[in-house]
């Protein structure tokens, strides 16, 4: 049997079929936040977390044509992050872990369940956070930074701790309000 040669047609049908659609590909890229979020709220270690990913995302990309277009790819993709991360579990039972699996899958059957609202709940704070004012905006980052806390921010600004602490309770209370408010109108208008 020759080579074929560049300029010769060659019959890759076989192989189209071995290949994802843009559309999956897009919702798989989209989706891996989510999708380390879910896994990391489960195991509660950064390297685990990633290491599950991983996995999970040798599966998915292996049984592609399993998943319709049209569904849920989060709940399609964190089903196949449950079946990891109880593998994890598996590997790591040493006696240290006090959860059963069970619980464990109804965990992620519940966060499965909730990824929409909280998805949308996310995105409705981030676009409240950008309408803040820069100064209530700066002082929410600073204080929801990684190892902060309200007199850590208010030592640094010069500020007494309890003003502090109310302009962190104002400026939460107005962004619940606008989160509140943006989820109602979004739900209004489906």
């Amino acid at each position: 049997m020759s080579e074929p040669q560049f300029n010769e047609p060659v019959d890759d049908s076989d192989s189209l079929e071995q290949v994802p659609n843009a559309e999956f590909v897009q919702l798989f890229t989209k989706s891996q936040r989510r999708l380390f979020l879910f896994i990391l709220s489960q195991v509660n270690n950064v390297t685990d977390a990633e290491e599950i990913l991983q996995d999970t995302n040798v599966v998915i990309w292996s049984k592609f044509r399993q998943f319709q277009l049209g569904t849920s790819f989060f709940a399609w993709s964190g089903k196949i992050a449950t079946y990891e991360i109880l593998k994890y579990r598996e590997k790591k039972r040493a006696g240290r872990l006090l959860l059963s699996d069970e619980f464990i899958s109804r965990v992620a059957a519940d966060a499965i369940e909730m990824s929409d609202e909280l998805e949308k709940r996310r995105e409705a704070l981030s676009e409240c956070l950008r309408l803040l004012k820069a100064d209530d905006r700066e002082l929410i980052q600073a204080r929801y930074a990684s190892g902060e806390n309200g007199l850590k921010v208010a030592e640094r600004l010069g500020r007494p701790t309890n003003s502090v602490y109310q302009s962190i309770g104002r400026i939460r209370k107005v962004l619940f309000d606008c989160v509140t408010r943006r989820l109602t109108a979004t739900a209004r208008a489906t």
